[in-house]
């Protein structure tokens, strides 16, 4: 079978190691990079992976703006940040084709914005179970394993589903989901414990976990989290297959909360170089992403009278971080507004 003609929008960890090792597989993959240097040193020696999946460097043709790629594909992935996905999505519509694909690669829930752009029938959610960092242009690490999930949101065979399903496995693991929605609030919840603590305090997860402090608003977050799943009547899976949210926020006594400490501690333990993809973005200068994670929860909460005090002063924080108003500390976890009830 002829291998599929693939756009990536968007070179920072994920869209650069997804496009790089795809095309180390001979897919024909084209990078928009946004920077020339990125793409002139795409182009040149190649995208510099290390990490989980060993070590490569791959040229991968590249361009600095969509409207230099030519010709129609067969498959878009649109790895930017979700705050720029709207503007990217509008770009590629004339290189689209009817069957053609569109994947979003945002953290967050973006799917219904990127459906509206692009239509319902062309749009793929796509859950990340593995971590990754830049450390420079072009030296991209994948920090730990995993594998992606992917699901169209509407029901129905689709001809190039396996087409993605068997590219994205040229990265990691790649499976089909029949309910993307649940997968990707899954991930939403622990990305929205990942993200927003480590850009408060600056440390990678690891070394977060260790600290009880953060270990209690991280299940803080994730019970706001599950109380909003339920007055959406919405069936959560465990994230990875492992971190069974119910299972996990299910008791009261002191033994509970051990055991929930320990299966967090253990988190961390297993992922403990990851680092927040908000904490990444703020040391570059950059906004973040917190409208999408635990701002969309607390969203969520509002349209259904539920309280979710820790997810909102989370993104107030994140969001006076961004306006140099607050520093990235270690103390900003003894915040009052994050005591937890």
């Amino acid at each position: 079978m002829e291998k599929s003609r693939i756009a990536v929008i968007g070179a920072g960890a994920i869209g650069g190691i997804t496009a790089a090792l795809m095309a180390e597989k001979g897919y024909d993959v084209w990078l928009v990079c946004k920077h020339m240097e990125i793409a002139d040193l795409a182009n040149g020696r190649g995208l510099h992976v290390r990490g989980y999946c060993g070590e490569h460097t791959v040229p991968v043709h590249s361009v600095a703006a969509v409207e230099e790629l030519k010709d129609s594909f067969d498959l878009c992935m649109i790895a930017t940040k979700a705050y720029d996905m709207p503007e990217c999505a509008k770009a590629m519509l004339p290189l689209l084709r009817e069957d053609s694909l569109v994947v979003s690669m945002q953290n967050g829930i973006c799917t219904d914005a990127l459906a509206a752009i692009v239509g319902k029938e062309r749009t793929v959610g796509r859950v990340i179970g593995w971590g990754a960092t830049m450390h420079g242009p072009g030296e991209l690490e994948m920090t730990s394993g995993g594998d992606f999930i992917i699901g169209r949101l509407v029901k129905g065979e689709h001809p190039r589903m396996e087409a993605l399903r068997q590219a994205l496995s040229a990265v990691v693991e790649t499976r089909v989901s029949q309910d993307i929605y649940a997968d990707l609030y899954s991930k939403l919840i622990v990305n929205s414990c990942i993200t927003s603590l480590g850009a408060i305090c600056g440390l990678h997860l690891g070394e977060m976990l260790k600290r009880r402090r953060a270990r209690d608003i991280f299940l803080a977050i994730i019970g706001e989290a599950m109380d909003v799943a339920h007055a959406m009547k919405l069936q959560v899976p465990p994230f990875g297959g492992k971190l069974d949210y119910e299972k996990l926020m299910h008791g009261d006594t002191p033994l509970d909360s051990l055991r929930r400490h320990v299966m967090i501690r253990l988190v961390g333990m297993k992922y403990s170089k990851l680092k927040s993809s908000s904490l990444q973005s703020l040391e570059r200068g950059r906004p973040t992403e917190i409208d999408y994670f635990n701002g969309y929860i607390a969203r969520k909460g509002q349209e259904l009278h539920v309280d979710c005090p820790v997810n909102q002063r989370l993104v107030t924080m994140i969001k006076e971080i961004e306006h140099h108003a607050r520093e990235i500390n270690v103390k900003n976890l003894e915040d009052p507004g994050l005591l937890v009830k």
